[in-house]
């Protein structure tokens, strides 16, 4: 049973990520489609982790530790493409 979720969730992962490049296609701004890449990407890498934590349960600390990683790091370099992509123009200290 624990097997075939695990199964379910790295094949959900994958298609998170095979889903997040579709926009890369479209006409919309290069900030959008790097929201899109990014959260399909972190949603994805993050469904496989725990897929692999349901059958390699003997590793716990170090996929806890890339699921960590993951969501801190993923959602650090979003802002920085995002903020790269306007040209620096939106400050917060403008606002």
């Amino acid at each position: 049973m624990i097997n075939g979720i695990a199964n379910i969730l790295i094949a959900m992962g994958t298609f998170f990520w095979l889903w997040g490049t579709a926009p890369l296609l479209g006409k919309r701004s290069s900030v959008f489609k790097l929201h899109s890449l990014s959260v399909a990407d972190t949603l994805g890498s993050m469904a496989i982790v725990v897929g692999l934590l349901l059958k390699l349960s003997r590793e716990w600390p170090l996929l806890l530790l890339a699921l960590i990683s993951l969501a801190l790091w993923n959602t650090v370099l979003g802002y920085v493409l995002a903020y790269c992509a306007t040209g620096g123009e939106e400050r917060i200290s403008d606002a």
